[in-house]
């Protein structure tokens, strides 16, 4: 029961079913409150699958409820409640030991659980280990390190659905080598602030560069506009992730420190590249092991269009993963795509004539601008939709 985004932080999540949704979220149980919710109004657990919750303080409930049918998933339980519970007909998924991250979670991440020990060195946060899991286990061909990766990413995917229902996604496409201090860096931002003042929830690949940029535009929504003005003089210091993720990362939060409860936005980065570390400016953050699944489903939740800025091969790929459900119509009608920068996309990297000959004659034709700066980017969205 994730809740849905909008342009200012999202509300805690709600124990009551929304009825008529995408999701059966209301039988879907991710947190100790809404676990005490549900069994304080029924003693049936019957059909509820209950993930990632801590219930080693609800032996007695355990012991008392009806759980048949139910499902628990990496639920940590006192040893007697975990028997009862088997017995009684519920099938539960036990807690993995020593991994880095929870396959059954329930809720994305954020940045401050990514993050958490940051100030011991980057390599002591939860992400780096789990990047240092998947670096170990990734082609070692154990099919259980494979399971638990599959999984993982499930769980995100799903969390993630919960969380876009309703919601008017832009997703933003960059490079991760645009730096910190540049007119391009500070040209994304002001794109990421302006689509979500416009009510659109922004969504990009949640890494560094121009992902980060669009990231801190919507985190910089609420305030006014000498905000990001300062915000990018002072990260300006810290240009890039190279030589040192902890002085990058760090920065970020500075900023978070000074303006709390920013605009939230979503990041969507993957630990294939785990050399590019998410950006902290996400509040809420999709991170998969499987870059295909990331890539696809990214551009799969932008219903309301997505810019590309420019980029190099990930965003080109990027360009024409959106171009074929849009050319085949796949996912209904095509929806809009932007590219930024006409020189970029005509003659360093020449998308845009590609792109537009696929589009020639089909319904998708009318769905595709190219401007030649990120400032008409909005605009030309708002004329397709």
């Amino acid at each position: 029961m994730q809740p849905t985004p909008e342009t200012s932080p999202a509300a805690a999540p709600s124990a009551a079913p929304r009825p008529g949704t995408a999701y059966e979220t209301d039988r879907e149980i991710e947190t100790l409150t809404e676990f005490d919710s549900v069994v304080a109004e029924r003693t049936a657990l019957t059909g509820y699958r209950v993930q990632a919750v801590d219930l080693t303080e609800r032996t007695d409930v355990l012991l008392s409820a009806d759980v048949s049918g139910a499902v628990f998933l990496g639920c940590p339980m006192d040893p007697r409640a975990a028997a009862q519970v088997r017995g009684a007909g519920a099938l539960v998924f036990p807690p993995v030991p020593g991994l880095p991250f929870d396959p059954y979670r329930g809720l994305l991440y954020t940045p401050d659980e990514l993050f958490e020990g940051l100030s011991d060195g980057y390599e002591a946060t939860p992400d780096a280990r789990a990047y240092a899991w998947f670096g170990r286990t990734s082609s070692d061909g154990d099919i259980f390190s494979s399971m638990l990766r599959a999984v993982h990413d499930d769980s995100v995917s799903d969390a993630l659905d919960e969380l876009v229902v309703g919601a008017r996604v832009v997703g933003v496409m960059g490079g991760h080598a645009m730096a910190r201090g540049t007119d391009e860096y500070a040209g994304a931002a002001r794109l990421g602030r302006t689509l979500t003042r416009a009510g659109f929830t922004v969504a990009t690949g949640g890494g560094p560069g121009a992902m980060e940029a669009a990231n801190l535009g919507a985190y910089a929504a609420p305030f006014d506009d000498t905000m990001l003005a300062e915000a990018l003089e002072l990260l300006g210091k810290t240009p890039s992730f190279t030589p040192s993720v902890g002085d990058w990362a760090a920065a970020a939060f500075e900023i978070r420190s000074r303006w709390p409860s920013g605009g939230a936005s979503i990041g969507i980065p993957t630990w294939f590249y785990g050399h590019e570390p998410p950006n902290a400016f996400a509040a809420h953050i999709a991170k998969y092991f499987a870059n295909a699944v990331r890539e696809d489903g990214l551009l799969a939740r932008s219903n309301a269009g997505v810019v590309f800025l420019p980029g190099a091969a990930g965003t080109v790929q990027e360009i024409f993963d959106n171009a074929t459900p849009n050319y085949y119509e796949s996912r209904g009608e095509p929806t809009p795509m932007v590219l930024v920068d006409r020189s970029h996309w005509t003659e360093r990297l020449p998308a845009w004539p590609l792109l537009r000959a696929l589009a020639r004659e089909r319904s998708m034709e009318h769905r595709i601008a190219l401007v030649d700066s990120v400032d008409e980017a909005p605009l030309a969205l708002a004329r397709m939709a």
